[in-house]
């Protein structure tokens, strides 16, 4: 025994180690994908499209967190053993279910697309960022306007930056193509707008947006108006709708929820051509009795959120996703909220939704649409006056300022920091006192903001606002009165409403 304590390579083969088979891993890949081959011990079957893919839980949850949040919670496909599958094509599907069971994804230009939208849908990163990669190494003439359209649509930035590069370099040869044709009009604007463009002649621009319109005359005429945002008037048009909440999305579509029933609501899209409010699909209300409600409509990459918080002490806060493709509802996670809650305000930013609540202070908490999951963001620093009553976001930074406009700060999303800016500047001889809420909106990428400043109280007549718009100059920190005569009456917002902004075409507001 002595001798084995003097022997340094005797006590070495006593100490305990660890050995890693480097065979199982692929093996045990390989055993997993036989049994799902031979239809062994699989457990649920998934149904896309009418055809159904008898799978393995353990398996799906493993490779995807769409699959485990379903599995793993007390959603009803957890206990279900048939789940049906929405908004999915059944061949990417199966695409997807090989690359689950073998590992081994295969990729081509006639299939790219659709198994990129598989993959964001059912949270698969590695699928995801393989398909953004080969798209990003397969853009060429022939190729760059589809894939650009398709980049824009679902912010794939790293390919929608190669196609832009290749469009400004090759504009003359691309704008003559046939695909060039199908671009919408805000992504036209935004390639002909870029000061990289190379051609010799501005002719050539001209040229390629007179070939756009005439693609298709009728309708694309009237969208020329958009692209000289500063020319119009104010105009007052009345619809037979009560809208609760709105939101313009990035592509210019105008949604709203408005009143349908004491149990639903309708989602209505707003058709420009048409000059009216299509419904969508019906949502249900919770039950609203002696209770108050916020509602939020909000988009983040083409998806719409509704997010329901009530001032009761049984607070109630649901979140629902819209499924564009089978234009349904679905439940999200949901933040803990504790304390009396006096107000609060939520605004879709850098592909987050941000909640402000008023509680005991102000509390923000941020959602990842990515991972159904909320967590809690830096707070703004202590203030006499209460922020939250209005928010807006640009960029990658929510702007929010308290009922009386005075005092703004910026929140930064990325570094999760607070700036304080200046409030409103003095009204000269007018009092500063306000009606409602100011109302922070962005236009043409600058701060405005629109508040009604009481201007008379006439006995028998009621009150007399005066309307102001204030734009933001980042530059000096200061507000600039804009100086327009908006008219003394109450139809610039609707309740609690946030300013939804979008391009109108004047041609289509017929009678307005």
């Amino acid at each position: 025994m002595a001798a084995a304590d003097q022997d340094p390579h005797a006590r070495n083969t006593f100490l305990p180690r660890s050995y890693q088979d480097s065979r199982y891993l692929n093996g045990f890949l390989g055993i997993v994908d036989d049994l799902q081959k031979t239809g062994v011990l699989q457990d649920v079957v998934l149904e896309v499209e009418g055809r159904r893919f008898p799978c393995h839980r353990l398996v799906l949850s493993a490779a995807s967190p769409y699959f485990r949040a379903m599995f793993t919670s007390d959603m009803a496909e957890s206990r279900q053993k048939t789940v049906v599958l929405q908004g999915l094509d059944a061949g990417m599907f199966e695409e997807i279910l090989s690359y689950i069971y073998s590992g081994t994804l295969n990729v081509s230009l006639d299939k790219v697309q659709p198994l990129y939208q598989a993959a964001d849908l059912l949270q698969l990163d590695y699928v995801r960022d393989t398909c953004s990669s080969y798209m990003a190494t397969n853009v060429e003439r022939s190729t760059c306007v589809d894939l650009y359209k398709f980049a824009d649509v679902f912010s794939v930035d790293v390919v929608r930056k190669h196609c832009l590069q290749l469009i400004y370099r090759n504009f003359s040869e691309v704008a003559s193509s046939e695909e060039f044709c199908s671009l919408s009009v805000n992504q036209l604007i935004e390639i002909i707008s870029e000061d990289w463009l190379d051609v010799k002649e501005e002719t050539t621009v001209w040229e390629a947006v007179v070939r756009w319109v005439q693609h298709s005359r009728e309708d694309r005429s009237r969208e020329m108006l958009w692209m000289n945002p500063r020319e119009g008037t104010y105009i007052r048009h009345r619809y037979d709708i009560t809208p609760m909440t709105g939101t313009a999305t990035s592509d210019n579509d105008i949604f709203i929820l408005a009143e349908h029933s004491r149990e639903t609501y309708a989602l209505c899209k707003y058709s420009h051509a048409g000059n009216k409010w299509e419904r969508k699909s019906l949502v249900c209300r919770e039950d609203r009795d002696n209770k108050k409600y916020f509602d939020f409509l909000m988009e983040i990459n083409g998806q719409l959120f509704y997010l329901i918080v009530s001032e009761s002490v049984d607070r109630v806060v649901v979140l629902k996703k819209h499924n564009q493709h089978t234009d349904t509802w679905h439940n999200c996670s949901t933040p803990q909220l504790d304390g009396q809650l006096d107000w609060c305000f939520a605004v879709s930013c850098n592909q987050h939704i941000y909640l402000f609540t008023m509680l005991c202070g102000t509390e923000i908490q941020c959602y990842d649409p990515r991972t159904d999951q909320w967590c809690d963001k830096t707070p703004p620093p202590p203030s006499e006056y209460t922020l939250g009553y209005n928010a807006v976001a640009m960029g990658t930074e929510i702007f929010c300022t308290d009922q009386d406009f005075n005092t703004t700060m910026v929140y930064n999303t990325e570094s999760d920091s607070w700036q304080i800016l200046q409030g409103c500047p003095d009204p000269g001889n007018r009092t500063r006192e306000y009606d409602g809420v100011p109302n922070l909106f962005v236009m043409e990428n600058q701060l405005h903001i629109l508040v009604a400043i009481v201007r008379d109280r006439v006995p028998g007549e009621g009150t007399k606002l005066l309307h102001l718009v204030y734009v933001y100059d980042r530059s000096a920190d200061a507000w600039r009165d804009l100086n327009v005569a908006l008219r003394d009456k109450k139809c610039y917002a609707h309740g609690d409403l946030p300013f939804p902004v979008a391009r109108m075409c004047l041609a289509y507001l017929k009678g307005a």
